[in-house]
């Protein structure tokens, strides 16, 4: 049955998923999980989290920072120092994100193998050409 038979709006549908959606996509994201895991140990410059998380420009670092912090994850501090000192660090919230992060990434670890040995098997059966080149 369509949306539109039944009197509901798209805009009902998703109220309740998108703001989870958004939070989801947020700390999920790539360059997130980094930031995150890299200022878990206290607070950190923002030039050595750009030194620290290989691959990520400065462009994207600031956009992140900006996001973490809009999302209550992430404090920054300036301190009036010339030149002036710029330290981000995680909000009591974001450790506890951490803690889960901490235990995906454990799980990852401790299966990483038997990912691997299921890939091949996939691959073996169903893409046995590949195997060949």
């Amino acid at each position: 049955m369509s949306l539109r038979n039944t009197g509901v709006t798209a805009q009902v549908v998703n109220a309740g998923s998108c703001p989870v959606r958004e939070v989801l996509d947020r700390v999920a994201g790539k360059w997130s999980v980094q930031i995150l895991v890299a200022a878990s140990h206290g607070p950190i410059r923002f030039t050595e989290l750009e030194r620290g998380i290989e691959g990520i420009s400065r462009r994207m670092l600031t956009l992140t920072l900006r996001n973490l912090e809009r999302d209550g994850l992430v404090t920054r501090t300036v301190h009036p120092t010339v030149p002036p000192k710029v330290e981000y660090e995680l909000t009591p919230v974001a450790y506890e994100l951490h803690e889960t992060l901490q235990r995906l990434t454990d799980w990852a670890e401790h299966n990483r193998g038997y990912i691997a040995q299921a890939r091949a098997a996939y691959d073996a059966e169903h893409n046995p050409e590949l195997l060949d080149a």
